[in-house]
């Protein structure tokens, strides 16, 4: 599904729906982080207008779905509380930017383009499974914004990567060794050595 080189591991299905608040808890933070990465995206790249427009839209998405993960919590009685540690965010930008280099515009999209991703999918197993209801609905309405912000982050990575002299071949070329790595941090994120958690991205 939309790039993506793995399928998420049932482990994680279980952990989620064990710990429905806890989950709920780290998607609200998840989207909190996906709006403020966008904006710093613009931040840096103002004198790019496309990317600044689209972003803009993305980021006002992001924060929409932040209120209403937040509202959700509210009346579950549960508080926002400290962000979850990300291993899998972290590990997917090390890959990107390998011994300290600092990460080009390119990847840091595409990297955006496959957390995107890898959120659509185990939001459409939240819809499928997901005994509340309400919270079925809910996964529902947003895979659908997950995957178009996934085309986004990709056309812009394109777009952007013609820019600087980067062709369309290249781009969808590192999005491919992207997402094999990406693989491979689920991959031992599920395995024995890591408790799965009941968080977005696992």
């Amino acid at each position: 599904m939309l790039g993506l080189a793995v399928t998420t591991d049932e482990k994680w299905v279980e952990a989620a729906l064990a710990d429905v608040d806890a989950l709920l808890v780290d998607h609200a933070h998840c989207e909190m982080k996906a709006a403020s990465n966008a904006m710093s995206l613009i931040v840096r790249h103002g004198d790019r207008p496309e990317l600044v427009s689209a972003l803009t839209l993305l980021a006002e998405e992001e924060l929409a779905h932040f209120r209403r993960v937040h509202e959700l919590l509210v009346a579950r009685g549960r508080a926002l509380g400290p962000p979850p540690i990300d291993p899998y965010a972290a590990e997917l930008r090390k890959v990107a930017a390998p011994k300290g280099k600092s990460v080009s515009l390119v990847d840091r999209l595409l990297v955006g383009a496959l957390i995107e991703a890898r959120s659509c999918e185990r939001f459409k197993l939240l819809a499928e499974r997901c005994p509340d209801l309400e919270l079925r609905a809910f996964y529902a309405e947003l895979l659908a914004c997950e995957a178009g912000h996934y085309r986004t982050f990709v056309d812009l990575a394109i777009a952007e990567g013609a820019r600087d002299g980067i062709d369309a071949k290249a781009v969808r070329v590192r999005l491919s060794e992207l997402s094999t790595a990406e693989a491979t941090i689920v991959a031992q994120l599920s395995g024995g050595a890591v408790e799965t958690r009941a968080t977005v991205h696992g």
